[in-house]
C-alpha cells in the first residue's frame, strides 16, 4: 500500500518565483470578459503589468476597476479570454504557487478574531512556510510594519483599531509577503494626507526594487503623481491607457467621469492637476462666506 502523500514535502519542493527583468510582463490580460450573474462587468480588456512599474486603474463607480483587479488575481474567473501570471496562465497555477508570485491587497479587511497586529502581519508570511526563504520571516514583517508605520501598535489587537490604522495594517501583510506582483484596491481611501502619500511612495520603491504595482485609485492627483501608467476605464472597457500625462485630458476625463474637470500642470513639478470645473463664486457668495 502507498503511503499518503506529504503536503508540506510537496510545499517544499516549490521555487520562488525567478526575478523578472525589468519592463517584462508580470501580469497579462487578453480578451478579458467577466460576468457577475447576468450582468457582464468587463469586456474585451487588454492590459499589461510590468515589472518596475506602478499601474494606477482609474475611473468612476461601477467602472470595473476592482472586478479587474480581482480577475488579475485569480479571484474572479474569466468569462472569457485569458489571465496570466508569471507567464503562465492564472488556472494552471497551483493556489500555494500562486500566493508566491501576487499578493493582494481587498478594499476591505475584517477579521472575525482578535490578532495581534503583528500576527497579522505574519500572516503574509504563510505562502513561504516550507521554502527556503522561511527564514526571511522576521525581516520582512519587521521591515513591512516599519514602512507602513504600524510598528509602534505591534501588540495591539486588530479589532480595536481605527479604519486607517486597519487599513495600514492590512497594507503591511501584502508587502510582507514579498511578492513580485502587488494588487492593491483602493489602499488610499480611509487614510489621511500624509498615510495617502506614505503607500503611493512604497508603492513606487516596490517598482524600484523591480514589482509590478496594479492599484486602483480614485484620487486622480494621486495618479498622475505616482503612476507610469493609467489604464482608465469605462463601463467595463479600457477607454485609454498610458502615461497620466499624456492620457488625462479635460475631454477625457470629463466625458468619463460626466463631470467637467481642468486638467494643468503644477507649477512647480508639472504633474497634472486634475480639478472639477465649479462656478466662480459671486461678490454675494464671497460676503456671505465671511460674515458667517
Amino acid at each position: 500500500m502507498r503511503a499518503p502523500r506529504n503536503p508540506f514535502r510537496a510545499r517544499a519542493r516549490r521555487l520562488p518565483p525567478a526575478p523578472v527583468p525589468p519592463g517584462s510582463p508580470v501580469a497579462e490580460a487578453r480578451g478579458l470578459r467577466v460576468r457577475l450573474g447576468q450582468r457582464p462587468v468587463l469586456d474585451s480588456i487588454d492590459l499589461t503589468a510590468h515589472a518596475g512599474e506602478v499601474l494606477a486603474l482609474v475611473g468612476p463607480n461601477g467602472a470595473g476597476k476592482s472586478t479587474l483587479l480581482a480577475a488579475l488575481a485569480a479571484d474572479l474567473p474569466a468569462g472569457s479570454g485569458e489571465v496570466r501570471i508569471d507567464g503562465r496562465p492564472v488556472a494552471d497555477w497551483p493556489a500555494a504557487d500562486l500566493a508566491l508570485r501576487r499578493a493582494v491587497l481587498p478594499q476591505s479587511a475584517a477579521l472575525s478574531f482578535p490578532f495581534p497586529v503583528e500576527d497579522v502581519v505574519r500572516m503574509g508570511r504563510a505562502p513561504w512556510a516550507g521554502t527556503a526563504r522561511a527564514d526571511e520571516d522576521d525581516a520582512a514583517v519587521a521591515g513591512a510594519m516599519a514602512a507602513t508605520e504600524v510598528a509602534d501598535f505591534a501588540p495591539r489587537p486588530f479589532s480595536a483599531l481605527s479604519g486607517g490604522e486597519r487599513a495600514r495594517v492590512a497594507l503591511a501583510r501584502v508587502l510582507a509577503q514579498r511578492a513580485p506582483l502587488l494588487l492593491l484596491d483602493e489602499p488610499t481611501a480611509a487614510l489621511d494626507l500624509r498615510h495617502q502619500e506614505l503607500v503611493l511612495r512604497i508603492c513606487r520603491e516596490r517598482a524600484a526594487a523591480g514589482d509590478a504595482v496594479v492599484v486602483v485609485l480614485h484620487d486622480l492627483g494621486l495618479a498622475a503623481a505616482y503612476a507610469d501608467r493609467a489604464a482608465v476605464l469605462h463601463r467595463g472597457r479600457i477607454a485609454v491607457a498610458g502615461p497620466p500625462g499624456e492620457v488625462f485630458t479635460d475631454g477625457l476625463l470629463g466625458e468619463v467621469y460626466r463631470q467637467p474637470v481642468e486638467v494643468f500642470p503644477h507649477p512647480r513639478t508639472g504633474v497634472p492637476l486634475v480639478v472639477p470645473t465649479r462656478p466662480r463664486p459671486t461678490r454675494t457668495d464671497r460676503t456671505e462666506s465671511r460674515s458667517a
